[in-house]
């Protein structure tokens, strides 16, 4: 029996997920990376291979926020973003983590910006 280490875990659930969700220019998809310090998303055009949008929890006005406010605001300049690169809807890639805490708070943030998943 093979011992998995937590990050081995999750970057199998990750490829898992991977393997179902492709984002396109009309449903890009937003790629989610969370660390201890912060939070990060991507908007990911996967027929290209480009990214059209990015936010990193070390910005201006992200930076000093507590955990749950930074993902819920790096939710919404994400969505600001998207409507600047003429994207409506997304496809969410929540990168193996569970749909809970910070993630789910990135993606409520992103909704209350404008885009729909």
């Amino acid at each position: 029996m093979t011992v998995l280490s937590k990050p081995t875990k999750r970057l199998k659930r990750r490829r898992r997920v991977r393997a179902k969700v492709a984002g396109t220019a009309e449903r890009p998809r937003i790629s989610v990376f969370r660390s201890n310090r912060g939070i990060s998303a991507q908007l990911i055009d996967d027929d290209r291979g480009h990214t059209l949008a990015a936010v990193n929890w070390t910005e201006d006005g992200v930076r000093d926020l507590r955990s749950t406010d930074q993902a819920r605001r790096v939710g919404e300049l994400l969505a600001e973003r998207a409507k600047a690169a003429g994207v409506e809807t997304v496809v969410f890639d929540r990168g193996g983590y569970q749909y809970h805490g910070r993630v789910k708070a990135l993606a409520e943030g992103a909704r209350e910006g404008g885009l729909a998943f």
